[in-house]
């Protein structure tokens, strides 16, 4: 039993599997954010640049 404990204590490939879940949800997390930060400006782009070709 002892053997085991000590095995799964020197086992890091949990701890590794969970860093990159981490990181992979820190990366959504920015790409969602930056996409909806952008979303806004690029529609008030997309709608001014209609209007002025609307009006020619």
């Amino acid at each position: 039993m002892l053997k085991m404990v000590k095995q799964f204590v020197r086992d890091e490939e949990g701890v590794t599997a969970i860093e990159y879940g981490l990181l992979a949800s820190l990366i959504a997390l920015a790409i969602i954010t930056g996409a909806t930060l952008l979303g806004g400006k690029l529609d008030a782009m997309f709608t001014f640049i209609a209007g002025k070709l609307k009006t020619q």
